[in-house]
């Protein structure tokens, strides 16, 4: 069974910069590729970034683009978002994801086009 495990969320002033982790478990990841995404109070889920696990090539949202950085451990089985350059408007809870198989081809932005996530863990960024 796959289990991913976010942690790194928390409180943070404009300008600031936070780390989230997303720990993988249950099978090897080689096929895949893995994601951010985030959901505000009210507004629905929305993509942040993407990776392609064997390649590591990287895919952004446009409102991060610049500030935030994703990358993968391959030893730890882990997946990281180097956030920096935080603003408000990046308060939300911030959610990783699996697709099992991936296409090298393509890059996924769509939720739906995952099969597993996390449990979420909140970022709050104070002006």
């Amino acid at each position: 069974q796959v289990q991913l495990v976010e942690s790194g969320g928390g409180l943070v002033q404009a300008g600031g910069s936070l780390r989230l982790s997303c720990a993988a478990s249950g099978r090897t990841f080689v096929s895949s590729a893995m994601g951010w995404f985030r959901q505000a109070p009210g507004k629905e889920r929305e993509f942040v970034a993407t990776i392609k696990w064997s390649s590591s090539s990287t895919y952004y949202a446009d409102s991060v683009k610049g500030r935030f950085t994703i990358s993968r451990d391959d030893a730890k089985n882990t997946m990281y978002l180097q956030m920096n350059g935080l603003k408000p408007e990046d308060t939300a809870v911030y959610y990783c994801a699996v697709r099992l198989v991936a296409s090298s081809n393509l890059y996924y932005t769509a939720a739906t086009s995952y099969n597993y996530w996390g449990q979420g863990t909140q970022v709050t960024v104070s002006s």
